[in-house]
């Protein structure tokens, strides 16, 4: 079994903000007034930083780290909405609308993660208006997103899920001239399962049967979609 690296060791003392791209516009003396105003927390591979239904309404900043956005069935089964990766942000529809959390937020790795009040994250906004409109663009693509998923889920068979979610990351680690893409680190089975709300047994059962024709290899710690425009194309014709 192919084993993904170590991620990296956390700084040892809270890194700052200037890692978060919203933040890249502001003056270093801005920027270093809001890290002040934040709490700072390390969390370890695993744990929870925030819970479904929390009434809490701080926007956590994922300075290093990865998080992964959580929800849970009523038998307990976890669905995974999306990572969130170091210099990515979650929360603000809470800091929005003052409504309880609409997810959880586990650590995917060790994490050291930045929380700003909901009143200094709209305060920020409303003194810089550019920063507002970056935040509205998001939530403009997790909104597309979100709809993407919903038919997927709606009109896709389970092998069908797993393709279409192999092409979003294979369009996100970006495509070559050859029109390959590569993918590092290999997505775990559970990972890409829980992604599409399926078995581990049919990820691998897919993935294998993409490698027998040749469009994916592994290669040590990467996967290489080898041909992106066709597995697009066995996307979209089941899609119509």
């Amino acid at each position: 079994m192919t084993r993904s690296p170590p991620p990296p060791a956390l700084s040892p003392h809270p890194p700052g903000l200037g890692r978060v791209p919203l933040f890249e516009t502001l003056d270093d003396s801005t920027r270093a007034d809001l890290t002040r105003l934040c709490a700072w927390k390390r969390h370890g591979a695993g744990e929870q930083i925030i819970d479904r239904e929390g009434d809490s309404q701080d926007v956590h900043f994922v300075v290093e780290g990865t998080a992964r956005i959580m929800i849970y069935t009523a038998s307990g089964r976890a669905v995974a909405l999306d990572d969130v990766e170091a210099g990515g942000y979650f929360g603000e529809l809470a800091a929005f609308d003052g409504a309880p959390r609409s997810a959880s937020v586990l650590a995917v790795t060790p994490c050291w993660i930045a929380s700003l009040s909901a009143g200094h994250f709209l305060r920020v906004l409303g003194q810089y208006p550019p920063l507002a409109l970056v935040v509205m663009r998001r939530l403009a693509a997790v909104i597309r997103a979100a709809t993407d998923r919903i038919v997927e889920l709606s009109t896709l068979g389970a092998n069908n899920r797993v393709q279409a979610d192999l092409l979003r990351q294979a369009m996100t680690a970006g495509v070559d001239s050859a029109g390959r893409a590569v993918i590092t680190p290999i997505p775990p089975h559970a990972d890409m399962a829980s992604r599409v709300s399926t078995s581990r047994e049919t990820v691998a059962r897919v993935l294998n049967d993409l490698a027998r024709q040749g469009l994916v290899t592994r290669e040590r710690d990467v996967l290489v979609v080898n041909d992106v425009a066709r597995l697009e194309m066995i996307v979209q014709e089941v899609m119509g």
